[in-house]
């Protein structure tokens, strides 16, 4: 007998988040994209979009960096601090169009404006895993203010009381 797929669960993010465990995600990322930026191989924007693209659908679960940082990393660090997934999510989805975006354009012999996207990338990137400031959960939370995102995509964010 055939089982029902809950897709919900497949396509899970969850919430809330560790912030170190993004924030040390951010920084496998720097790392990959600065090596991919200075060896200027191609390969390694496709590698940087499919994590991207992983993490954004599935969560952590099946992302290389995602699980490295979340069970391996983060435990060694001992440290949690939750932090609402929605905008992490959304930040995530910013991540995957700009590597796409990039990948694009390098395949298309527009390499400067691909470096320039993944330098893009890098500092929003670094922001995260060296500042805890993450640049898509603000611009989430900008559209969110405006009416743009519904409340109910994130009560917490809205909501101090229901932070962690």
């Amino acid at each position: 007998m055939s089982e029902l797929i809950d897709w919900r669960t497949v396509f899970a993010f969850p919430n809330p988040v560790n912030e170190y465990s993004a924030r040390i995600t951010a920084a496998l990322v720097v790392l990959l994209s600065v090596v991919t930026l200075l060896t200027g191989f191609g390969w390694g924007l496709a590698v940087i979009a499919v994590g991207f693209w992983l993490r954004l659908g599935f969560g952590p679960r099946i992302s290389p960096f995602g699980i490295l940082s979340v069970k391996v990393l983060t435990p060694l660090l001992g440290k949690t601090r939750l932090v609402p997934g929605p905008p992490k999510r959304f930040a995530q989805g910013i991540g995957a169009a700009m590597s796409t975006a990039a990948a694009i354009l390098l395949a298309a012999g527009l390499a400067p404006a691909a470096w320039i996207l993944l330098g893009l990338l890098i500092v929003a990137a670094s922001l995260e895993a060296f500042a805890g400031f993450c640049l898509g959960c603000a611009i989430f939370g900008f559209l969110q203010r405006r009416g743009l995102i519904p409340d109910g995509v994130c009560e917490a964010c809205n909501n101090i009381s229901l932070r962690a």
